[in-house]
């Protein structure tokens, strides 16, 4: 009786143990989910969740798992890039400069403006910064370094594209005009933005002289275990005196490039990701691969392009420098010069007159 009395409260501890895991990821799983969107159904928006418009299988539990069970591929070494000279305060007339920092983020000068997409400069993408993706690279600007920021693009609310401690620390210094996309609006007031843009595909917003246009792309969206798609994804048609531009946040392959290209192109420049692609049946559905990239330059009629999205966080199984090497291939294969879409270092800038 003592042995079956032992082993019975053993049972009922693991038990109790196991439901007191997961209630904590449960209440940790609420406390780091995002508010979200309310408003009219739309042929993207059901009433409560957001959806692309052609079939996207999304990352499961089950798939993230088949994922780890697959091994993570090579690990990524820490790098120190050269020193660039700070971008210029301001950049007027014609001309138009991209600064790329890392990741997804891009500073782009053009009409007197300064333009900052997806900004982050936090060690890790993460909700806390003990635990994480870590960077491999310093920043290629320093935040000190960054000229006065009049504008900064979120595309969706993954903790690699919208960081809260670079955004509470680019509202305090600079209280730059924030465009998010539906249902970000709340977060990004709560960091600390009194001048919040939300914006739906193809839906525009005037800043100075600047037109800004939400663009469909292929994605989704979330932060904790119950939000997702509960906020939109977006990319975005930027329009000044100097011309257009295009940010394609983070996508998977589809007709949206074709379609942005003829409502808004040609573009004078893309920003378009190349990483975090592999293994390609489980990333595909949402993040293009160098290939797909080159035929989105193509489809966009964009004139020069970035690759962004690559080389700072280790997220899925491609090597470091993949990327830069698949495109240099695919421009070859697609027969177009290098130079007309470039993977900068970080720090690095290209400058159209």
């Amino acid at each position: 009786m003592g042995l079956r009395r032992r082993l019975k409260q053993a049972g009922a501890a693991a038990l109790f143990g196991v439901m007191g895991l997961m209630a904590l990821g449960g209440s940790i799983g609420w406390w780091i989910s995002a508010p979200g969107h309310t408003g009219p159904v739309s042929d993207h928006f059901d009433g409560s969740a957001f959806h692309n418009l052609e079939p996207t299988e999304l990352p499961s539990f089950a798939r993230a798992m088949r994922m780890v069970r697959e091994g993570r591929g090579a690990t990524w070494e820490a790098r120190a890039y050269a020193t660039q000279p700070p971008p210029p305060p301001r950049v007027r007339g014609t001309a138009m400069r991209a600064t790329f920092v890392n990741h997804s983020t891009v500073l782009v000068q053009h009409d007197g403006m300064n333009v900052l997409t997806d900004p982050i400069w936090s060690d890790r993408c993460s909700k806390v910064q003990w635990l994480g993706p870590q960077r491999h690279h310093a920043p290629g600007v320093a935040l000190s370094d960054l000229p006065t920021v009049d504008v900064v693009l979120i595309s969706h609310n993954h903790y690699d594209h919208l960081d809260e401690g670079t955004l509470r620390a680019l509202a305090e210094r600079d209280d730059p005009v924030i465009v998010v996309p539906l249902g970000v609006g709340a977060m990004a007031k709560g960091l600390g933005f009194s001048q919040v843009h939300e914006l739906d595909w193809e839906q525009s917003t005037q800043i100075g002289h600047l037109t800004v246009t939400g663009q469909r792309v292929r994605h989704f969206s979330g932060r904790g275990l119950f939000d997702r798609n509960q906020t939109l994804w977006l990319g975005f048609v930027v329009e000044g005196d100097a011309g257009r531009w295009y940010f394609a946040g983070d996508t998977g392959d589809g007709d949206h490039f074709q379609a942005t290209g003829d409502a808004h192109g040609p573009f004078r420049l893309a920003l378009l990701p190349i990483g975090a692609y592999a293994p390609r049946w489980f990333m595909a559905p949402v993040h293009i691969d160098p290939v797909q990239a080159v035929s989105a330059h193509q489809r966009l009629r964009a004139e020069r392009s970035l690759g962004v999205h690559h080389g700072t966080f280790q997220l899925t199984k491609e090597p470091q420098d993949e990327p830069r090497e698949l495109l240099g291939t695919a421009l070859q294969d697609a027969g177009l010069e290098p130079w007309r879409f470039l993977a900068p270092r970080p720090g690095e800038a290209l400058h159209l007159p």
